[in-house]
Order: structure tokens, then sequence, then C-alpha cells
């Protein structure tokens, strides 16, 4: 007997694309965050986001097929990623995981680990 994962518990795939679209509804106007992704379109940012949720969550491989080893901070060190950034981050990702009505369990497991993503993010704190 196999244990459902918490990718499948909360819907699968079309849960992860209605999260990440969500969050990046809000950094599409965020003035500190969108100069980070700097594709016109985020589209690429999206399809990227959701492929490593969906991964880590215990989906499909595609994020390591296409992009190998996620490498988090590495692939943010570009980036001034500072304690407001993170804030802001987490702000976006907020609205993103209320709007999905999870079940209590799932959300706090959800969010236990984007706050903790986030902080380990920070790469200065510089203005």
């Amino acid at each position: 007997m196999t244990q459902e994962s918490f990718f499948d518990a909360v819907g699968g795939h079309d849960t992860f694309v209605r999260l990440v679209d969500a969050f990046y509804d809000g950094v599409a106007h965020d003035p500190v965050l969108r100069p980070m992704y700097p594709e016109e379109d985020l589209g690429p940012a999206k399809e990227r986001l959701t492929m490593f949720l969906e991964q880590y969550w215990g989906g499909p491989t595609t994020y390591s097929a296409q992009r190998g080893h996620p490498r988090l901070r590495m692939r943010h060190m570009p980036f001034k990623v500072n304690p407001d950034a993170r804030d802001r981050w987490l702000a976006h990702m907020r609205t993103a995981v209320d709007s999905l009505g999870l079940a209590p369990i799932h959300e706090s497991q959800l969010w236990d680990y984007l706050e903790r993503a986030a902080f380990s993010m920070i790469n200065t704190f510089e203005d």
C-alpha cells in the first residue's frame, strides 16, 4: 500500500498552477520583486516555479529533467534578496496559498515549507 503524495492530496497539477498564477498576479505589480524577473512575460517564470513545486511535493520530476538540480540559493544569487524582498515574496505567496482553500493540515505543511524557503534565500541585508 503506497501513501498518497502531497501533490496528489492537494489536487495535483491544477492546484499548483492556481497557486503559482495567484502568486505571480501579485509579483507582476510589485516594484521590488518584478525587476527580479528580466523576461517581459512572466510565463516562463510561472512554468519554472510550477515544475519546481510539483516535483518538490511528489509530482512529476520535469523540473530536474529540464533544468537539473534546483540549486535555489545559487539561482537567486544574482538578485538582491533582502528581508524586504523576502517579506514581499511571502505576502504574495500568502495570498496565493489562501486562495487555494486547502485543508488546514495541507495549508500548514505548504506554508511551513514556503516560509523556510523564503528565509533561506536571503543573500544580503542591504537595501
